[in-house]
């Protein structure tokens, strides 16, 4: 019955969610709070990853004389001792990524439950919820950003797995080590090769979320990403809502959300968010996004242009091709 009234209610796009989400002032009910506590702890820790990355110079300068006087044993030291606490730090991001995870998956479990009909009414009535996932959304999208424009990180990585597998085979104890094993280098070293590894990790979590919860339709995910989407697109080109926003930065958080959504759908939907089938109107939310000043939001074009998955499927309308070239 309820997979029947899905088919009758959401056959098109006319049918859009529409309702304030109030990402300004949204609080916890009884109901929300015992997952809304569990995120608060990570979400609370999220603005000093982002000001630690922006802060992040690397050891370039270091790293270069060392490379260019091999047999200079200080400048190789100097080296050293620049990169070990930088490689700290990437542990910290990378950890902090897990921990994101973990957090959406408590977020994906309360906000695809049996407890409502569908994603609209879901994000309706668990709106701290729901500014919670925009959050986690929001962070990605900045994360990424920040480590697309600093190559300094995967320099200094790859130097410090040089150098470490060096000393290893000279056996010339690492104090580093301690730091990062081989095992979880590895790992870090993955999670930096790709372009955006914040998003890569969000979009693996919520694909291991649906596997895992193999009794929860695939649709009760994607209807919530797809929801989301919509509601942030409704509530940007409704001037009724927007006018309800009480700061400005509340605009470029509601687009940078629709955006960050999108993209997740496009990894997590079998067929992507560009699609005949999708359930966002791609054509609204690139509008909307074209509708803005544009130096506000070319970073947000460029990650719809180059960080999803489907764009260039040949099944994609050439229209929203062409909106986005």
């Amino acid at each position: 019955m309820g997979n029947l009234l899905k088919v009758l209610t959401c056959t098109d796009l006319e049918q859009e969610p529409n309702f304030f989400l109030d990402f300004e002032n949204a609080r916890p009910t009884d109901a929300e709070r015992e997952v809304w506590e569990q995120v608060d702890v990570v979400l609370k820790d999220a603005k000093g990853i982002l000001d630690e990355l922006q802060a992040y110079k690397g050891a370039g300068q270091e790293i270069r004389e060392a490379i260019q006087s091999p047999s200079d044993e200080a400048l190789q030291e100097k080296a050293w001792a620049a990169v070990v606490p930088l490689v700290g730090r990437l542990k910290k991001f990378f950890q902090f990524s897990q921990r994101l995870e973990a957090a959406l998956h408590s977020l994906l479990g309360a906000l695809t439950s049996e407890t409502y009909h569908d994603s609209t009414q879901h994000l309706e009535r668990e709106q701290a919820l729901a500014k919670q996932f925009a959050e986690i959304l929001h962070f990605t999208l900045r994360f990424d950003e920040l480590k697309m424009t600093n190559p300094a990180i995967q320099n200094d990585f790859s130097y410090y797995r040089r150098t470490l597998s060096r000393m290893r085979i000279n056996n010339v104890p690492a104090e580093g080590e301690n730091e990062v094993n081989n095992e979880l280098a590895n790992r870090i070293s993955l999670f930096y090769a790709d372009a955006t590894p914040m998003l890569k990790a969000l979009s693996d979590g919520t694909t291991k979320f649906v596997s895992e919860n193999k009794n929860l339709p695939i649709e009760n995910t994607t209807d919530c990403l797809s929801t989301m989407a919509t509601v942030c697109k409704v509530m940007l080109e409704t001037p009724e809502y927007r006018s309800r926003f009480a700061s400005e930065e509340t605009v470029s958080f509601c687009l940078r959300v629709m955006v960050g959504v999108i993209i997740l759908y496009d990894y997590v939907h079998p067929v992507g968010a560009f699609a005949k089938s999708s359930k966002i109107d791609m054509k609204g939310c690139i509008k909307v996004l074209k509708d803005q000043p544009p130096n506000s939001v070319e970073g947000l074009l460029n990650a719809l242009r180059y960080t999803t998955k489907h764009l260039n499927d040949e099944s994609t309308n050439k229209t929203i091709k062409s909106m986005l070239q």
